[in-house]
């Protein structure tokens, strides 16, 4: 059942997966306000659709509790764009240009696409500047959310659905890309990967601390 014809309760139990990698039925029946007898079935049903998997995990005294996660045809339910495109583009390149050019004009990709979002993303506080973007990218196809990190001046940019996932499968350097892309998209910040989907991560995540305390508040990128 293609996404856009999934009944809502199920469409938000994908969506709350693929957020959160992996829930039991009673963590989504919370989240969903149903009964857990109700996502249960729904999960059965999706299950039996190829869209999601459970694997059991002991808790306490009792039964095991099923952790529910999505499989790569759930993950395929949202939209991917023009990505058979760019997939093949990347292809043709990799099989008429040296190792070298290609990575060149990915950097080149990089630098102009990062500045293309700091213009759209304008000026603001750091946080300001994180939800336009993340605003920007769910209208790219992304899922991503942004929240303050443990230490209290950096934020944490995660990447729970990326619209160019496949082709970081065949192309990991495509992921170096989008790095270089939000360091150029915030030059006044220190980027780094903390998570990464291909070393077995749900998703991707950047950490972005302001490089001095004056540029964590309100002024832009100077």
């Amino acid at each position: 059942m293609p996404f856009s014809t999934q009944t809502p309760t199920r469409e938000a139990a994908l969506t709350l997966l693929l957020r959160q990698g992996e829930a039991t039925a009673t963590e989504l029946s919370d989240l969903l306000a149903v009964s857990v007898q109700v996502m249960r079935r729904h999960l059965r049903g999706l299950e039996d659709d190829g869209l999601v998997e459970a694997s059991p995990s002991a808790e306490g005294p009792g039964r095991p509790s099923n952790h529910w996660r999505l499989t790569s045809a759930g993950r395929n339910q949202f939209p991917d764009g023009g990505e058979q495109f760019a997939l093949g583009l990347l292809q043709s390149m990799a099989a008429s240009l040296p190792p070298d050019m290609v990575k060149k004009l990915l950097r080149q990709q990089a630098v102009a696409k990062g500045a293309c979002d700091r213009v759209l993303i304008g000026e603001g506080s750091l946080v300001e500047r994180l939800e336009r973007l993340v605003e920007l990218r769910r209208q790219e196809g992304y899922v991503s959310e942004c929240r303050r990190d443990g230490d209290g001046r950096s934020w944490c940019m995660s990447e729970f659905r990326c619209s160019v996932a496949r082709l970081a499968d065949q192309f990991p350097q495509i992921c170096d890309q989008e790095l270089q892309q939000i360091r150029h998209t915030f030059p006044d910040c220190s980027v780094e990967r903390v998570h990464w989907r291909l070393e077995g991560g749900h998703s991707c995540g950047f950490r972005l601390t302001p490089r001095s305390a004056r540029l964590a508040g309100s002024n832009g990128h100077g």
